[in-house]
């Protein structure tokens, strides 16, 4: 908790490097035009530094109240590769490793049950973003170009991609049965077709094929690596039922429970690959630190776009979080302006309005821009952290992929 909170508390002296989503933008209700967009901006950096505050009373041995007053260019918007290449869509880069990926995981789905087998491969039919697997194989040519030229991705190396896919998505069964949810990627889940009991059975078989296939790997520092994780999304889970009394404490616990629930996934699989393919701590790190960072961005803004984007784009139900009782960052930060919100964080939305009135009340606020802006320095400590190693296309897709993360719509 300390570290993510470390880095959020870093990043406060951050500018807008694009236009970000919020009111006055497509799906948002609010006001409009240059003065209000203006004044969101100024009521941001106010709320930023009274948040920053509270953060330090909280935790006062964390740093010294000059760290926060630093200013680090915003890096966004990479229109050319940093390698001199020529520009290469990093979706289509990673997939020259990833033909037949769900075809592969579905080989490790092989059961004889025949509803078994089609609850388990329901979500993989190729319809996902496949954001994971790309990072894993891209962060593995681009740790072997760093260690010894080598532009060829291990057979190992390709399989952390295939658990990395299976792994979230026995986490989204899990999700969904918790949640109660109806709808995932434009279609009914799984527990609201076949039920809650056989939904967590499913779940569990996607792990279990996951964990043999690591176990093949034979790796023992791997195995530990991505055992972690599956530890961790428990305990993030843990962390989504509960909440902070302390006002002070929310945003701690908001940002470990992503980096558990999201961001530990993706900061441990590029680890993983990069275990493999070099034997170098210090990239070990650079790594992990990657898919850290942008596996918390990514999270941000997918808690932005619960406000921003309608339910058609985004496959589910929006305002979905506020429906469960969660405070993201959006209705964090507009705490700052609307304390009245507190009483309804505590009462996690229960009461007849609650979801309504909070949602008026982010919209109004300047929620949505801060929790994007945060993300954004989350992408600028990734792309800080990914240009350590030497330049390569996909060392460069990596960083591409920073930018898309921010302004991604779905």
């Amino acid at each position: 908790m300390a570290s993510c909170c470390r880095r959020w508390l870093r990043g406060c002296s951050w500018r807008p490097a694009a236009p970000s989503p919020g009111p006055g933008s497509p799906g948002c209700t609010g006001p409009c035009g240059p003065r209000a967009a203006a004044a969101a901006v100024a009521g941001a950096q106010m709320s930023c530094f009274n948040l920053v505050k509270s953060l330090r009373s909280a935790f006062p041995n964390m740093y010294s109240i000059s760290r926060f007053h630093h200013t680090t260019p915003a890096v966004c918007c990479y229109s050319k590769t940093r390698s001199g290449e020529k520009y290469t869509d990093p979706f289509k880069l990673g997939w020259r490793d990833l033909k037949g990926l769900y075809e592969d995981i579905r080989k490790e789905l092989f059961i004889s049950t025949t509803e078994l087998k089609e609850m388990s491969e329901y979500y993989f039919d190729g319809k996902g973003k496949a954001f994971r697997p790309i990072i894993v194989v891209l962060m593995a040519r681009a740790c072997n170009i760093h260690h010894n030229n080598s532009r060829d991705v291990q057979a190992s190396q390709r399989t952390i991609a295939l658990i990395a896919e299976m792994i979230h998505t026995a986490s989204l069964v899990h999700d969904d049965v918790i949640d109660d949810a109806s709808s995932r990627r434009g279609k009914h889940t799984v527990n609201k077709i076949w039920g809650e009991k056989k939904a967590v059975l499913a779940g569990d078989l996607i792990l279990s094929a996951a964990s043999i296939a690591l176990a093949r790997i034979g790796n023992t520092t791997v195995i530990s690596i991505l055992t972690q994780v599956i530890e961790d999304l428990v305990r993030g889970e843990f962390l989504q039922l509960g909440s902070k009394e302390n006002e002070n404490e929310r945003f701690a616990h908001y940002l470990e429970k992503t980096f558990k629930k999201t961001a530990s996934l993706i900061a441990n699989s590029c680890k993983a690959v990069s275990v493999l393919g070099c034997p170098d701590p210090a990239v070990h790190e650079i790594a992990y630190q990657y898919g850290k960072n942008v596996g918390i961005a990514f999270q941000l803004i997918d808690d932005v776009l619960d406000f921003t984007s309608c339910s058609n784009q985004m496959g589910k139900p929006t305002s979905a979080d506020l429906k469960l009782g969660l405070a993201t960052g959006p209705v964090l930060f507009a705490c700052q302006q609307f304390p009245e919100m507190n009483a309804m964080i505590m009462r996690r939305f229960s009461l007849p309005g609650d979801v309504d009135r909070a949602r008026q009340y982010v919209l109004q606020s300047n929620g949505v821009q801060q929790t994007t802006y945060l993300a954004q320095r989350y992408c600028h400590e990734a792309i800080r952290e990914i240009s350590k190693l030497r330049p390569s296309p996909e060392r460069d897709a990596l960083i591409q992929l920073s930018e898309i993360v921010l302004t991604r719509d779905k």
